[in-house]
C-alpha cells in the first residue's frame, strides 16, 4: 500500500509565533500552499514538511498524500480498520481520517 508523501500537522495558537520558530529551524514557507492569512500553511526543510493549522482542529495529525485515497479508503474497509472520516464522492481531492489504536489520527489527503 502506497502511502505518499509524508508531513505532520500540527495544530498552533498563533500561526505567526510558529512560522516564525520553524523558519528559524530552518523551515521554508512552501509557495501556494497556505498562508499566515489563511491560518494553515506548509513548510518544508529538506524532505521533512510539516502543516501549521491555527483554529482547524484540536490534535495533531500525521498526514500522508496517496496517489488514489478511494483505493486505499477500499484496502482499509477490507482489512476491517474503522474509518473516522469517510472519503466523499466518488472522483478527485478527497481526504479520509482513521485513528490507531491509541487514538492517533492519520489523515490520508489525496489533492
Amino acid at each position: 500500500m502506497e502511502l505518499g508523501l509524508f508531513s505532520l500537522s500540527l495544530t498552533v495558537k498563533d500561526i505567526s509565533k510558529s512560522k516564525a520558530f520553524y523558519e528559524a529551524l530552518g523551515f521554508d514557507a512552501m509557495p501556494s500552499c497556505g498562508s499566515v492569512e489563511d491560518k494553515w500553511l506548509m513548510m518544508k526543510n529538506g524532505t521533512t514538511m510539516i502543516g501549521l493549522f491555527e483554529g482547524m482542529f484540536e490534535d495533531n495529525i500525521m498526514t500522508f498524500n496517496p496517489s488514489d485515497v478511494r483505493a486505499l479508503q477500499a484496502s482499509l474497509v477490507e482489512q476491517g480498520i474503522a474509518l473516522d472520516v469517510p472519503v466523499k464522492g466518488d472522483s478527485g481531492p478527497g481526504h479520509l481520517i482513521v485513528k490507531d489504536p491509541d487514538g492517533n489520527a492519520i489523515m490520508f489527503d489525496q489533492f
